[in-house]
């Protein structure tokens, strides 16, 4: 996703400040950025570890001290690129936070060249957390063969974090001429779900998407954090067998 600020308001307010979701998890709005033309509302998720070290999932814009503001909670050990599109302000953390890991998405690296922007990982996401917190997060990989996304589960506060697996905009806080293409794309709220680009990506592996939604649905969650659109704060489970109700079924 490329790079594009806006200073009107996006109906996440408010912005760059960290907002609690429950124990040792908060999250962060941003500001929108655009991909393919269209504005996204953007939103980071922050958890502190056992450690007390922080582990930071598609981090937004630096706007407002909010890089300072999720120091503030630990030690900013990790840096999460969690899909192949979601990288445009890691480098500005990197640079920040020098001593963070990055973690990124398989693709990933390759699609930020593609743009003209030089991002190096320390290490790839794959289908198993690493030692570095195996113990508090599970991981899975999505990978369409066109879409690759690492989604996590915190076990302790039972919160499923995705990135763009599932959207949910809420049409009232997007522009007017978007909505039809949100509409058409299946991704409105109350019944956001995977964006049918993507689900037909999908449709090559349909035993290999089950076997993944099974999973996320055997981890029981009790919210779902999204990184665009309005997230689940309850009934998570639910949520999933909504979201993939065509998937569980075929």
């Amino acid at each position: 996703m490329g790079k594009f600020l806006s200073s009107r308001a996006t109906g996440y307010e408010p912005l760059f400040v960290l907002k609690p979701v429950a124990r040792d998890v908060w999250i962060a709005d941003g500001s929108w950025i655009r991909f393919y033309g269209l504005p996204f509302p953007t939103r980071m998720t922050v958890i502190r570890l056992s450690d007390g070290s922080l582990w930071v999932h598609s981090p937004i814009a630096d706007k407002v001290g909010i890089a300072d503001a999720v120091a503030a909670l630990g030690e900013v050990r990790y840096l999460i690129a969690p899909n192949w599109i979601h990288y445009a302000w890691i480098p500005d953390w990197q640079a920040k936070f020098r001593s963070a890991v990055t973690w990124g998405s398989p693709g990933v690296v390759a699609r930020a060249d593609k743009y003209g922007v030089q991002l190096q990982i320390d290490h790839e996401l794959d289908d198993h957390a690493p030692p570095d917190w195996e113990d508090q997060i599970d991981q899975r990989l999505a990978d369409s063969g066109v879409h690759r996304e690492v989604v996590f589960f915190h076990r302790a506060s039972r919160t499923l974090v995705l990135t763009d697996l599932i959207e949910n905009f809420e049409k009232h806080k997007m522009p007017l001429w978007v909505r039809p293409l949100l509409k058409l794309g299946r991704v409105c709220d109350p019944d956001g779900r995977m964006p049918r680009d993507m689900a037909l990506s999908f449709s090559r592996r349909p035993k290999y998407l089950l076997a993944l939604v099974k999973a996320m649905i055997d981890w029981s969650p009790e919210r779902i954090i999204l990184a665009h659109g309005r997230w689940y704060e309850e009934k998570g489970e639910q949520e999933l067998r909504r979201a993939f109700r065509d998937v569980l079924r075929a």
